[in-house]
């Protein structure tokens, strides 16, 4: 099977440089990949320049890995790569804002208080599964807050907006974390249980699910 997946932040700029970007580490892509590639898949990792983790076993060279920067880059990437995969596992933590305009070369302390405006960026997701053929399979993620009832109805919604098979949920706790309470569903309902996880663990379940 040839997966690709997504890990790590996206970098939005506000001069030259710097940019707005999340806490995200990369580490769950990054297990999954590794993971995947163990389990004899041809894998593509598309990981976002501020992650901090990587690939822990390349499994004799199944594991390609493309830098993304923007969430623009990651749609392009996910534009040219996504047509010929068998799964999409999106694991990247897509910013939901950008700043509205990018000023040209190094803003200067000297110039005084700056009023910063952000602009929802695209669905990434959506846009992709929008192309999907017959038989992609694709795994959103999400992080979400509340009770577990109360995330699981959201979530269930974002399933069916992106247009993806299975949504791996998290607490804001796992970003950056060695270790996740997540659970897995479907339009039907869990397929795996919530559960505090390592990472790992995780995503050795995840790449189970696929078939």
């Amino acid at each position: 099977m040839r997966i690709l997946i997504t890990a790590g932040p996206t970098r939005e700029y506000i001069d030259a440089v710097r940019f707005i970007s999340n806490a995200s580490s990369g580490r769950m892509g990054c297990v999954l990949a590794a993971a995947a590639a163990a389990a004899g898949h041809e894998v593509t990792l598309l990981l976002g320049r501020g992650a901090a983790a990587t690939v822990a076993a390349n499994a004799a060279g199944r594991v390609e890995t493309v830098p993304f920067d923007s969430v623009a880059e990651l749609a392009s990437e996910l534009s040219d790569r996504f047509p010929a995969c068998d799964a999409l596992l999106m694991a990247a933590a897509v910013g939901d804002f950008r700043p509205e305009t990018r000023a040209a070369g190094k803003l200067s302390r000297s110039g005084g208080p700056i009023e910063l405006r952000l602009i929802p960026t695209e669905d990434v997701l959506a846009a992709t599964t929008a192309s999907r053929r017959p038989g992609q399979v694709v795994v959103a993620f999400a992080v979400e807050q509340g009770s577990d009832e109360q995330i699981e109805t959201r979530a269930l919604t974002k399933l069916a907006r992106k247009g993806a098979d299975l949504i791996v949920l998290n607490t804001p706790e796992a970003m950056a974390a060695e270790a996740s309470r997540a659970c897995v569903l479907s339009p039907r309902g869990a397929v795996l249980q919530w559960a505090e996880r390592p990472k790992k663990a995780l995503a050795e379940a995840i790449v189970r699910l696929l078939g």
